[in-house]
């Protein structure tokens, strides 16, 4: 180390709405010398503890401050005492989800150049609103930006203007956090108590579209709208298209939503789809096994069939389909729960499968297909011919609502990623059949993969096709499967 090395002090905290819940870290790395604030960070980590959202926090911090300056010495300052003993190494790291992030903190800088320190809650204040903001974004379905921020606290608590240098929502490599310069978006610090002090022992762990297709003329595998419609020959999209992404915590409207679909977007990129390489130890996953329904007397047909419509059963071939999935998830013999949409199609091929497999349904909401409006029943041509702007301007924007009020892409993705976060909380470790539509099961998958909206388009989603993803205590998810359909051949 040079004589010419900084020092730097690093702020961190996390926090989960639930144990595990939502879950997000903030962190603060500030000049030692003049106290000024260089980096802010956050994210919004997904379903995982208290204890994983403290040690994120922390990673994020030392990262921002090696990334300033390798050669510096770190003084951390946290109101976790969990986190500050066990990484002083006074207190032992018995919990397995701890260890490799505890070991991969103490690798940011070499032995000696980080020392710790328990500080009050009170005295944590940066970085606990910076980790609620994140929690915040979360449940609104978007991730923490650094235009959002209003963590910074300055003397006396007054309004400090942010410089005209600053950047926003930039990411560092490597990490999906979102890290802010100096000054990013000061203002008085708002207190946010959650109400989760910590004990000395350690807690349980963690469990854990569109755009417009250029020329109009790109062709679609998928049927049309999320719904059963698609298009004929080479005109406008066929495929089914997904908006925003990545919602996680409180579904419904939200607002910014112009810029959402890129800030969920990062998240799913670099929090759901993170590598696949990580610790051996994360448990076993909750996994989801993707069921379309059977067919209806509309699917043949393509027509837009979503949650606001007629709501079909399933017709006879429909029926079929759903018996011979049932009979191959009964030889597999992995299904330990069964959930379903509440439309007639769904609940009728979840109660053939679960009287085969002797399991219960459950309904959720959350797993309703797309409200198409207006253009329930129609073709994609009829729609063109009765809605022309309308349906340009769906085709262009996931925040675009059909005709009459139907429910956008935005905001169908919003209620499928909080019923994901939900639903991998509630069923950690064990593997789940879900019965969907079209345009929930390709959010799952897009969301899981990290892929722009624009992939939903390249993807086809058979009638009675399996696809599974599993979800790790890290916040991990990775795809096994898609589309599978040998089961009705």
């Amino acid at each position: 180390m040079t004589g010419s090395a900084r020092e730097f002090v690093v702020e961190a905290d996390g926090g989960s709405r639930g144990n595990p819940g939502p879950a997000g870290y903030g962190a603060v790395v500030r000049d030692a010398a003049t106290g000024q604030t260089l980096v802010e960070a956050a994210e919004y980590l997904g379903v995982v503890t208290n204890n994983v959202a403290e040690y994120r926090g922390l990673l994020a911090g030392l990262r921002a401050a090696g990334e300033l300056d390798p050669d510096a010495t770190v003084h951390v300052r946290m109101d976790s005492k969990l986190v500050v003993e066990q990484m002083s190494g006074r207190w032992k790291i018995k919990h397995p989800d701890m260890k490799p992030l505890a070991a991969e903190a103490a690798r940011v800088f070499p032995p000696g150049r980080v020392t710790y320190e328990w500080i009050p809650r009170a005295d944590n204040k940066h970085a606990d609103r910076l980790a609620n903001e994140a929690m915040d974004a979360g449940a609104r379905g978007e991730q923490w930006s650094p235009s959002t921020s209003t963590a910074e606290l300055v003397a006396g608590g007054a309004e400090r203007a942010a410089p005209a240098g600053r950047t926003a929502g930039s990411r560092r490599s490597g990490d999906a956090s979102g890290v802010a310069p100096a000054g990013a978006g000061e203002a008085a610090d708002v207190a946010a108590a959650r109400g989760d002090a910590l004990s000395a022992g350690e807690r349980l762990p963690r469990t854990g579209a569109g755009s417009a297709v250029s020329g109009g003329a790109a062709a679609a595998a998928g049927a049309s709208g999320g719904g059963e419609a698609a298009v004929s020959g080479g005109g406008a999209i066929a495929g089914e298209r997904v908006g925003r992404a990545a919602r996680t915590g409180a579904g419904g409207a939200v607002p910014g939503a112009a810029e959402a679909p890129a800030a969920a977007d990062v998240r799913a990129a670099k929090v759901v789809a993170s590598p696949g390489w990580g610790p051996p130890d994360m448990g076993s996953p909750a996994t989801f096994v993707l069921l379309r329904h059977g067919e209806t007397p509309l699917t043949p047909q393509k027509r837009f069939s979503g949650s606001g419509g007629s709501d079909p059963s399933l017709s006879p071939v429909g029926r079929e389909q759903a018996e011979r999935v049932a009979e191959s998830l009964a030889r597999r013999g992995t299904i330990e729960a069964i959930v379903a949409s509440p439309l007639a199609r769904t609940r009728e091929t979840a109660g053939i499968v679960a009287a085969r497999l002797n399991l219960a349904v459950t309904v959720e909401e959350g797993l309703r297909e797309t409200d198409f409006g207006a253009w329930e029943g129609l073709t994609f041509g009829e729609v063109r011919d009765r809605h022309p702007a309308d349906l340009d301007a769906w085709l262009a924007s996931p925040d675009a609502e059909p005709t009459g009020g139907g429910e956008s892409f935005a905001a169908t993705a919003t209620r499928v990623a909080a019923t994901r976060d939900k639903l991998v909380a509630a069923y950690a470790g064990r593997t789940v059949l879900l019965v969907s539509h079209v345009t929930p099961i390709k959010t799952f998958l897009r969301l899981a993969l990290g892929a722009p909206p624009e992939s939903l388009f390249r993807m086809e989603l058979s009638a009675a096709s399996l696809s599974a993803v599993a979800y790790y205590a890290d916040g991990g998810a990775s795809v096994r499967l898609f589309n599978e359909t040998s089961h009705l051949r």
